[in-house]
């Protein structure tokens, strides 16, 4: 299973869904790294595969920052391998 958290401007927190399959996780990472390089106000639309009745959609100007990572078995207290960006 593929993660894909992001996060929105001025909205605190992420979002995230799940994808089952590799390429389907590349493809929607594409999806959200072109909106950041493009700062378009197009719609991007994704769904979860671990939920499959969660689905957001949102501008891709909004988007601030993205990442994927695969979900292991195991982990370290809950928290996502990558980036930690503290509150101030």
């Amino acid at each position: 299973m593929f993660i894909l958290e992001f996060t929105l401007k001025d909205t605190p927190g992420t979002l995230s869904i799940q994808k089952k399959e590799q390429s389907d996780a590349e493809t929607a990472y594409q999806k959200l790294v072109n909106a950041l390089k493009s700062k378009s106000d197009d719609l991007i639309e994704l769904t979860c595969d671990h939920q499959t009745n969660k689905k957001v959609a949102l501008l891709g100007s909004s988007i601030a920052s993205v990442q994927m990572y695969e979900k292991t078995s195991g982990g370290a207290g809950g928290r996502a391998p990558g980036f930690f960006a503290p509150n101030p």
